[in-house]
C-alpha cells in the first residue's frame, strides 16, 4: 500500500476507536465491534537467473515461436539469434541464423528485432529487422526468413527484404517487431538520431513525410508486393515509403502512430488489445504510451507530459503518455508487458516495464486513466541491464540482462 493508502487506514481505525469509546463499547462481546482491516504488503518485484548454464552477447529479445513451449530464440546484436530448448537444465544454444556479415552493430545498430509470423509453422515466415549499410548509407531494414530444414535453423538466403529506411545518425534506430491481435505486422522507428530532433523544421516525430519518430503498421499477407498497407492507416491513401529510402512528399501509408523518439520496446495487451510503448526520452522523461488507435504521442513538442521543443509546426491532440519518471539516475525505459500470467496473482492486470541505466522495475495497473509519475521504490532494483522482456506462453515475463548476457525471470513478493 502506498503513503496516502496507510494514512487512509490509519484514519479509518482511529474513527472506529473514537466511536467506540464515545458509545462506552468496546466488548469482544460487542455486536458494533469493527474487523480490523486486512494488512496489504506492497508489492515487491525482483528477477531471478533461469537457464545458469547459458550465456547471451548483448542479447536484445527473447521469444518463443506461437504456440510452442519448446524452444527460446535469443537475438544477439551482433546478428545472431540463438536457439534453445526450454528446460531449466540446458547447457548449450546454437546459432539459429547468423546474419552478422551484413549486420552493422553496435551501439543502438545491430539485429534488433524478430516475430513469427502469427500462424507459424503453417506460414513459415520469420521476420528480422536490423541495421546494415548500403553504399555509405546506414539504413533500418526489414525481411521476411524461411527455414529450409523443418525450423531447426533460418535460412539466411532466403531473405527478402520488405522495406529499407536510410538513417541519418547512428542511434535511435528503434527496431522492434511484433505482430498486433489484427494480424498486422508493427515497426517501430527512432526519430533519425542526434539529439532533441533536429531534424528539418519541425523535426521527424511530426514530419509526416518520412516514417522515422513513427509506428509502423503493415500487411504481410497482402498479395501487394512486398507488403500492402491496412485500409484503416490514417494515410491508407497515401504512397508507401518504405522502398523509397523512408521519405516521400506526403504523408507516408504505413503510418499508424507519429511523435514517437526512441520506441524501445512495445507490446500488445493479450487482454483488450491495447499497444504498450516504452519511449526513450531526451534529457528529464521516460514515458509509456498506450493506445488504441493511431495517435500523435507529442515529441519533440512534448518529452513525457512536459514541453519539450513547441516549434514543432501545427501538431493538434497530442497524446500523453499514461506513465512517465524523472532521470537520475534512471536514463532509459525498457518497455515490456501487462501481466497475464499466473504465477503472482497481485500482478494480473499491472503493466511491467524497466530502465535499461539503473536497473529498476516499474508497475502499474494497466487501467490507469491519466498520467502518473511512476514511484522510485528502493526494492525494485534488479541489479541488471534489462534490455528487452520476453512472454512464455503462460504469460510469465523474463527480463534479458545486456551487460551479463543471462536470463532472469520475473518475480513478486508482498500485495496480500
Amino acid at each position: 500500500m502506498d503513503t496516502a493508502g496507510h494514512a487512509l487506514a490509519k484514519a479509518a481505525i482511529t474513527a472506529a476507536a473514537l466511536a467506540l469509546t464515545a458509545c462506552g463499547g468496546g466488548g469482544n462481546d460487542s455486536p458494533q465491534s469493527p474487523t480490523p482491516p486486512p494488512v496489504v504488503t506492497p508489492v515487491t518485484l525482483s528477477v531471478a537467473r533461469v537457464f545458469p548454464a547459458l550465456t547471451f552477447s548483448m542479447p536484445v529479445a527473447a521469444v518463443q515461436a506461437p504456440g510452442d513451449a519448446s524452444r527460446w530464440f535469443v537475438v544477439e546484436q551482433q546478428g545472431k539469434v540463438r536457439v534453445f530448448a526450454n528446460q531449466s537444465d540446458v547447457m548449450s544454444a546454437g546459432d539459429w541464423i547468423d546474419l552478422s556479415a551484413s549486420v552493422t552493430c553496435c551501439g543502438e545498430t545491430g539485429l534488433l528485432g524478430i516475430v513469427f509470423h502469427p500462424s507459424y509453422p503453417a506460414d513459415p515466415r520469420v521476420f528480422l529487422s536490423y541495421t546494415t549499410t548500403i553504399g555509405g548509407q546506414l539504413v533500418s531494414r526489414l525481411s521476411e526468413y524461411r527455414s529450409a530444414d523443418g525450423g531447426a535453423t533460418l535460412d539466411a538466403s532466403s531473405e527478402r527484404v520488405l522495406m529499407q529506411i536510410d538513417q541519418p545518425q547512428g542511434n535511435h534506430n528503434g527496431g522492434h517487431i511484433v505482430f498486433g491481435p489484427d494480424g498486422y505486422l508493427y515497426l517501430g522507428l527512432g526519430d533519425g538520431g542526434g539529439g532533441g530532433d533536429q531534424h528539418g523544421t519541425i523535426g521527424n516525430g511530426q514530419d509526416l513525410d518520412t516514417l522515422l519518430g513513427k509506428m509502423l503498421r503493415i500487411d504481410v499477407d497482402s498479395s501487394t508486393m512486398p507488403y500492402g498497407i491496412p485500409a484503416d492507416n490514417p494515410y491508407a491513401d497515401k504512397a508507401a515509403c518504405g522502398n523509397a529510402g523512408g521519405t516521400g512528399s506526403e504523408p507516408c501509408a504505413e503510418i499508424y502512430a507519429w511523435g514517437l523518439r526512441n520506441p524501445w520496446q512495445f507490446n500488445f495487451d493479450s487482454q483488450g488489445g491495447a499497444l504498450w510503448i516504452g519511449d526513450v526520452g531526451q534529457n528529464l522523461w521516460e514515458e509509456v504510451d498506450r493506445i488504441s488507435a493511431p495517435a500523435n504521442l507529442g515529441w519533440r513538442c512534448r518529452e513525457g507530459a512536459h514541453d519539450y521543443n513547441t516549434d514543432c509546426g501545427s501538431a493538434t491532440n497530442l497524446t500523453d503518455p499514461v506513465a512517465e519518471y524523472p532521470h537520475d539516475p534512471e536514463q532509459a525505459i525498457t518497455g515490456g508487458f501487462v501481466y497475464r500470467g499466473s504465477m503472482y496473482p497481485q500482478l494480473v492486470g499491472q503493466y511491467i516495464c524497466a530502465d535499461y541505466a539503473s536497473g529498476r522495475l516499474f508497475h502499474f495497473a494497466a487501467d490507469t486513466s491519466s498520467t502518473s509519475t511512476l514511484a522510485m521504490e528502493s526494492s525494485d532494483l534488479s541489479g541488471i541491464t534489462p534490455s528487452s522482456f520476453g512472454q512464455d506462453q503462460n504469460g510469465e515475463l523474463y527480463l534479458l540482462d545486456y551487460g551479463g548476457g543471462g536470463i532472469y525471470q520475473l518475480t513478486a513478493t508482498g500485495g496480500t
